[in-house]
């Protein structure tokens, strides 16, 4: 499922693979499609909570200089994903549309 282009509607949620590797204090929380989220947690749900928190503070900073936003990779069955919150999704894909001359 991809995007839609009707109307900037959303057709499939906007699901970014997340990685979390084990550090000497908890899990180290990175994004392969937006390298500047980045966080840390104790444990693997704190991590699940701190990467939502990161990728939106990391999104926020490509609103604020009005740059295309990375759209995600395809994530495996297996993988860890955020999915971002509908009005989120829609900035996104808005900036995106206009960032492109749409």
């Amino acid at each position: 499922m991809t995007p839609s282009s009707d109307a900037g509607t959303v057709e499939a949620p906007l699901r970014y693979p997340v990685q979390f590797e084990p550090d000497d204090t908890g899990l180290l929380i990175t994004f392969p499609d937006i390298p500047e989220a980045i966080s840390h947690g104790k444990d693997l749900a704190e991590a699940r909570e701190m990467a939502q928190d990161a990728l939106i503070t990391a999104l926020e900073f490509y609103f604020d200089d009005q740059r295309p936003v990375p759209l995600p990779s395809v994530c495996s069955r297996s993988a860890h994903f955020v999915e971002l919150p509908p009005d989120i999704a829609a900035k996104v894909m808005l900036l995106n549309r206009v960032s492109q001359g749409l």
